[in-house]
């Protein structure tokens, strides 16, 4: 009798093992470490964009997660190019890097609305020329706008039958200037967004936005981390 309850309990636990009903101790996986000198991008996913007159000499490297690097010479040609989100609009960016212009270029937080077609910069640092400073600008101050620190300058100005997102168009362009310049921080868009309202800027539905690196017909390098703040 004992013999058969033996087998029969070695039956049992066969038939429970075979339909998954016998709890069986697995080991658990362990943490992986991490570098911590290695930026936590929190998984986010980020959009690139790089946009060329043909005449720019310039190399654009795409890196992992939210980081690029541009380096750009010969004094000659246009190029935009950086990562960001597509679409954009309000939302707190973070960002950290170095920007070597040599000449005319931008760092900023750049994009696009549609209906009205409007191209923007959130101006952080630029290069020998102050973006809407000159006669030949033809651009209108707005107002300013405190944020992020710093004081920043609401200007506008039109372009006609210049490259854009929907082709050759006539479009605006607003700019939020920094007064005093930075490579790294943290921007609220929003407020910025709310600023060009304010002034009587009318904004659309978002396109992409990015961090970008602008030259025009000048030299010089970045290499920009966007979702990681400098430490």
């Amino acid at each position: 009798m004992a013999q058969i309850s033996r087998i029969s309990l070695l039956l049992a636990a066969l038939l429970a093992l075979a339909t998954g009903c016998l709890a069986v101790a697995l080991p658990q996986p362990q943490p992986q470490p991490r570098n911590v000198d290695e930026p936590d991008f929190a998984a986010e996913s980020f959009y690139s964009s790089f946009w060329n007159d043909g005449t720019a000499k310039v190399k654009y490297t795409n890196g992992p997660q939210g980081q690029y690097k541009v380096d750009w010479s010969g004094n000659k040609g246009n190029f935009v190019a950086g990562k960001g989100w597509n679409p954009g609009g309000p939302r707190v960016v973070d960002y950290s890097g170095t920007f070597e212009p040599n000449g005319n270029a931008y760092l900023s937080i750049y994009g696009w609305t549609t209906n009205p077609l409007v191209e923007y910069y959130i101006v952080e640092s630029y290069g020998t020329h102050k973006p809407c400073s000159s006669p030949t600008d033809d651009a209108t101050q707005k107002g300013n706008v405190t944020v992020d620190g710093s004081m920043y300058e609401i200007w506008t100005k039109v372009r006609k039958n210049k490259p854009s997102i929907q082709g050759t168009a006539t479009f605006s362009q607003y700019w939020s200037i920094r007064t005093d310049k930075r490579a790294g921080g943290t921007v609220h868009t929003d407020d910025h967004f709310k600023a060009f309202v304010a002034s009587g800027l009318k904004m659309g539905r978002h396109n992409y936005m990015i961090v970008a690196t602008e030259g025009q017909d000048s030299n010089g390098t970045a290499s920009i981390v966007v979702g990681v703040a400098p430490s």
